[in-house]
């Protein structure tokens, strides 16, 4: 097989016991579209944005009032200060100028070094109004970027918004979740500390049915960063607190509670065999696999990277999925609307066509097919691609009869047509492909009957074509094809005849190969 790997990937394919370039691909972060900096699916940091002066550390009525703002240094004056009433006020203010500046001057305030007095501010037990509005001023300087929130850590903020977890008074509570998303949603190393110095319990125990809809988005959002990235995975006794939860908040009526749940999982099953494993044993597939045939995108993209990541498992992994109804929903999102979630549903069932010939065979059960060949012939060139992997890999772990299936589905012209495609390696992936089904020819002693069809479909003058080829591999793989089916030592003399149903005749009778 000419191109099972990408270099700059450690591993793209697992283990099939076939090859040890191997067939699954497991998806990498570079190569991740639906995560990508524009963040329209999850966010790794929020900013709190205040869009009304009301709220709760003023009291009421205080909304209206008309403040002039002070000067940075008078703020840093008031914050040091002893006047608790100026100490207020001075840290509204850096709140307010935070929150509502499209680019906020976060380094400004960081050279102010108030960061440690906010910090002292969150322990005020005595003073709840200073404790929430410095909780929310750091939550934001938080928000930007790693160096952003690297200062918030230093200045001691972690063990603080923690102890927090557990304030009295709700907001407060709320807005120290919000802060601990940040920090967790920097990278893995925070994610790490933050998991050391024991958040997981306080946070689940927030957790409860008479909690507002809108706190506990904040603490999905939350639990689904602490479940994020890898190199290193998040460790493992931390999963297992987490999955029981997420396992609820998955059935939860919420849209956003359910999508960050999926986005936890998502994360949680992109890793190693034994880390999937913990999620299959929750039995949480078959409601993912519900999820997945949402008619909201926002859920059924993290649905379905969830599943996606499963079948890059084990076989057994994979059946798992199966059975919990992946295929029969599979079909519909290879012809969704959006192309990003054809072309995640293409990959995952690429995946799939990498596993043993009786998965394969629940492949053309379910009907995929059909979808598979309007995809390869109509989809984005994205979705195409993984598409062309599927029919790699089913070419690859297929038997006679279900290769001849493949082709009696209309696969090959949409295939011969991308050989027209200007990527290499899409090319020598069909090329490859091209001669599995050769292979499958010969077993049933019909290869003259498939290089018809080949010329049949204008596939003959493509392969020709690409022995001009700038890359020498394409050309080599070509030039390959060409002399062992297409020399002239054999007059072709026979034309494909056609079914009922008008496409070619490839069917399988005591081993007969019939076009």
């Amino acid at each position: 097989m000419p191109v099972r790997k990408h270099s700059q990937h450690k591993q793209l394919f697992k283990n099939k016991g076939k090859d040890e370039t191997t067939l699954r691909r497991q998806r990498v972060e570079v190569s991740v579209e639906l995560r990508k900096a524009k963040k329209d699916e999850q966010l790794l940091k929020r900013r709190n944005i205040s869009i009304h002066e009301k709220n709760p550390s003023l009291g009421e009525g205080r909304e209206a009032e008309v403040i002039i703002q002070p000067s940075l240094g008078e703020i840093l004056e008031a914050i040091n200060g002893d006047d608790t009433q100026l100490q207020l006020l001075a840290t509204q203010t850096t709140r307010r100028i935070l929150s509502k500046h499209r680019d906020p001057p976060i380094d400004q305030f960081i050279e102010l070094g108030i960061i440690p007095r906010l910090v002292e501010f969150l322990g005020r037990a005595d003073n709840a109004a200073l404790q929430f509005e410095a909780a929310w001023a750091l939550t934001n300087i938080a928000s930007g970027t790693s160096e952003h929130t690297r200062a918030v850590v230093e200045g001691g903020a972690i063990p603080a918004f923690i102890s927090l977890l557990s304030s009295p008074h709700m907001h407060i509570s709320e807005q120290s979740v919000w802060a601990l998303g940040n920090i967790a949603g920097d990278g893995p190393i925070y994610r790490d500390v933050l998991i050391a110095r024991d958040v997981i319990p306080p946070l689940l125990a927030l957790v409860s049915p008479a909690i507002p809809v809108g706190f506990l988005r904040n603490i999905t959002w939350t639990l689904s960063n602490l479940c994020r990235n890898k190199n290193p995975c998040p460790p493992l006794d931390a999963v297992q607190k987490v999955l029981p939860v997420l396992v609820l908040l998955l059935q939860h009526e919420d849209r956003h509670v359910i999508a960050d749940s999926c986005w936890a999982v998502s994360y949680l099953t992109d890793g190693c065999n034994d880390r999937i494993q913990v999620v299959v044993e929750t039995g949480i597939l078959p409601r993912l696999v519900q999820l997945m045939d949402s008619s909201d995108l926002i859920i059924v993209t993290p649905a379905l990277r969830a599943i996606g990541n499963v079948v890059t498992g084990t076989d057994q992994q994979t059946q798992e999925a199966i059975d919990a109804g992946v295929l029969t929903v599979l079909p519909r999102l290879l012809r969704h609307s959006k192309s990003v979630i054809q072309k995640e549903a293409a990959w995952t069932l690429s995946n799939i066509a990498a596993g043993p010939s009786h998965q394969i065979q629940q492949i053309i059960t379910c009907g995929l097919l059909p979808a598979l060949v309007e995809l390869l012939d109509r989809g984005d060139f994205k979705a195409q691609k993984e598409a062309v992997w599927v029919v790699a890999n089913f070419t690859t772990g297929a038997t006679v009869h279900q290769v001849v299936e493949l082709v009696r589905s209309g696969v090959l012209k949409p295939l011969l047509n991308l050989l027209l495609v200007k990527d290499s390696k899409t090319i020598l992936i069909i090329l490859d492909t091209i001669s599995n089904l050769f292979l499958a020819a010969e077993k049933l002693g019909k290869t003259e009957k498939l290089c018809l069809l080949v010329e049949e479909l204008d596939g003959l003058e493509k392969i020709e074509d690409l022995q001009n080829h700038e890359n020498d591999m394409v050309y080599r793989a070509a030039l390959d094809i060409i002399q062992k089916y297409f020399s002239d030592e054999e007059n072709l003399s026979l034309e494909p005849q056609t079914g009922q149903d008008g496409l070619y005749d490839f069917s399988v009778e005591k081993q007969d190969f019939n076009f």
